[in-house]
């Protein structure tokens, strides 16, 4: 998951042999029956030896001063020598494929290209068997933090497939080379916030390295996503340091191996981060009476200063009725196959979109839950 801006998550994908800490990470336990391994969209493959040669990357007395600077910083701040940071960053690398792979994100597709990833036969499969293998601590799940089952488990189906892709970059490189090395566009106007997010994965590195001291992990070993993000539900480091949580009382906080705590830490996350209501609505098609106005709405962002009876009133009325006229909503438009698609969003929605900021990520979530729920997408 990438937190917002991106899923991130998801992005919004994951987190090599110098250990952070005295102890390597414990022998996976082993899982319940899982779901059928279900075709996810293809990662790029990490390559053996990454050669860049990039105008566009720092020089290296730039590097070195910011990596010196990096490595002070967190010290102090964690509490961690600074000789075990030194020596995992002496092997960290610069991956060309993932400044690629981050400057054009599958979010930047129309809807009508972007849903057809996700809204498939095999992946919905997959979810039915999936929440089938895990019934009891999905439902546990649900009961204690009041998120669907088939949300979580369009989660993991969105990110990881069910946990078949958990992805296969080392989760310290990833890090690194967004740390040091973001994406340059060239375009004035986005300085300011392409280094917001260098600044942003500067930070996950560095609780990359806390995580690992707390949780007794290798992290130079970790692999996941070109971003950084690990494990089925493919949490940022931040995210796992303060959302994850021990689903069967083991003692451990395990989002790559342990499914109780992979489904327990997706619902604490929306629970905590998205402050998910428990009932609540999160999206219902709308129909836009003939002659209405378009909706002002730039970048289809999901803010909630409407209601259902302000938006009916500017000529947009959910096709299926049910949410109160003062329940707070607002509407995107989505470039479908057959023209422009009006959906009316509320508050659940706007809780996906801390998984990933992305607009289509939401949506294709809240659909594939759906069709996993076998209730169609939640339009008409």
């Amino acid at each position: 998951m990438l937190p917002s801006p991106p899923m991130i998550r998801r992005s919004l994908p994951s987190l090599v042999a110098l250990a952070l800490c005295a102890c390597a990470a414990p022998s996976p336990k082993p899982l319940p029956a899982a779901a059928p391994v279900v075709p996810s969209t293809p990662a790029a493959p990490a390559p053996a030896a990454p050669a860049v040669a990039d105008a566009t990357l720092p020089a290296e007395a730039d590097l070195a001063a910011a990596r010196a600077a990096f490595v002070r910083e967190t010290a102090q701040r964690f509490a961690i020598p600074a000789a075990q940071i030194e020596a995992v960053l002496a092997r960290a690398q610069i991956r060309e494929p993932i400044r690629k792979a981050m400057a054009r994100p599958a979010e930047a597709k129309p809807w009508r290209d972007y849903r057809p990833i996700f809204i498939q036969p095999a992946r919905i499969a997959g979810g039915r068997a999936f929440l089938d293998a895990h019934r009891a601590a999905l439902q546990r799940a649900e009961d204690t933090y009041g998120v669907p089952k088939e949300i979580i488990v369009a989660i993991l189906g969105v990110e990881t497939s069910y946990g078949a892709n958990q992805g296969s970059w080392p989760v310290v490189d990833a890090l690194y080379t967004l740390a040091f090395a973001y994406p340059r566009s060239g375009d004035p106007a986005r300085v300011a916030y392409e280094d917001k997010r260098q600044a942003f994965f500067r930070d996950e590195l560095a609780q990359l390295f806390a995580l690992g001291k707390e949780e007794g992990l290798d992290i130079g070993t970790l692999k996941g996503s070109y971003a950084g993000a690990m494990g089925w539900g493919q949490f940022m480091p931040s995210s796992y340091r303060q959302y994850a949580v021990d689903g069967d009382g083991d003692g451990r906080r395990d989002l790559f191996n342990d499914s109780d705590d992979v489904i327990a830490s997706v619902a604490n996350y929306f629970a905590r981060k998205g402050q998910w209501q428990r009932g609540g609505a999160v999206m219902v098609r709308a129909q836009r009476d003939a002659g209405a106005a378009d909706f002002a709405n730039p970048g289809n962002a999901v803010t909630l200063d409407q209601t259902v009876d302000a938006l009916a009133r500017l000529g947009y009325r959910p096709v299926v009725p049910g949410v109160p006229g003062d329940a707070g909503a607002t509407l995107i438009t989505l470039d479908g196959v057959d023209g422009p698609e009006y959906w009316i969003v509320y508050n659940n929605f706007r809780a996906i979109t801390t998984y990933n900021i992305s607009r289509l990520y939401a949506t294709a979530v809240y659909q594939l839950a759906q069709a996993i729920a076998g209730r169609g997408d939640g339009g008409a």
